[in-house]
C-alpha cells in the first residue's frame, strides 16, 4: 500500500482556473481528453504542454472497468448526462489510482464531478468555487404534469405533455471532508 502517496488528478477546469502543475511537487495525472478540451495556443494549453514536457504531468487513459464503475456511480446519483468524456475519464483514472493504494485528489470546479467523486470515495478540491457541501441524488421530472424520469433519461421534454424537464435533488448527503 502507498499510504501517504497523494496523487493529484487534474480536470480541464483546473487548467482553465490557472493551476500550474510545475508549481506542485506531488505526482500529477490527467487524461488525453483533457488536452482535447483545452483551446489551442491558450495559456492553459501552454501550462499543460510545459508540464508534460517537463515530466511533471503524466497523461494516461483509465482502464475500461473503472470507467464502467464511474458510469454506474454517476447514473446512481443522477449526473450521468452532465459529465463529458474527459470528466468520466478523470474520475475513472482517479478510481483506478485509488485501487492501487494511492490517495488521489481530483482538482476540479465541476460540481457534477465533485458529486460523483464523493459517491466513489475519491477526494476532490476546487480552485475558483467553494465546492459542494452535499452530494445530491438527482431526479428528472416534468414541472407541469409531475411525471418522474430516471436520471439517465435522454430526452429533454416530457413524453406525456411536452414540457421541458427539470432536475431536482431527490436526496442529499453531507460530503466527507478532504
Amino acid at each position: 500500500m502507498r499510504e501517504n502517496d497523494r496523487i493529484i488528478t487534474l480536470d480541464t477546469s483546473a487548467f482553465i482556473a490557472g493551476f500550474d502543475p510545475l508549481s506542485v511537487s506531488d505526482r500529477q495525472y490527467t487524461v488525453p481528453a483533457v488536452r482535447r478540451e483545452l483551446a489551442p495556443n491558450s495559456m492553459p494549453m501552454m501550462r499543460f504542454k510545459a508540464a508534460v514536457e517537463n515530466r511533471r504531468l503524466i497523461v494516461k487513459s483509465p482502464k475500461p472497468s473503472f470507467l464502467q464503475k464511474v458510469k454506474e456511480a454517476s447514473n446512481k446519483v443522477g449526473d450521468v448526462l452532465y459529465l463529458s468524456k474527459a470528466d468520466f475519464d478523470v474520475l475513472a483514472l482517479a478510481l483506478e489510482l485509488k485501487s492501487q493504494g494511492y490517495h488521489p485528489l481530483i482538482v476540479t470546479d465541476d460540481y457534477s464531478m465533485q458529486n460523483v467523486a464523493d459517491q466513489i470515495g475519491v477526494g476532490f478540491n476546487s480552485l475558483m468555487t467553494y465546492g459542494i457541501r452535499f452530494r445530491f441524488n438527482w431526479i428528472l421530472y416534468c414541472p407541469a404534469c409531475y411525471k418522474k424520469y430516471p436520471s439517465d433519461y435522454r430526452f429533454k421534454r416530457c413524453e406525456v405533455c411536452g414540457t421541458e424537464l427539470k432536475r431536482k435533488p431527490l436526496k442529499k448527503t453531507r460530503v466527507r471532508k478532504q
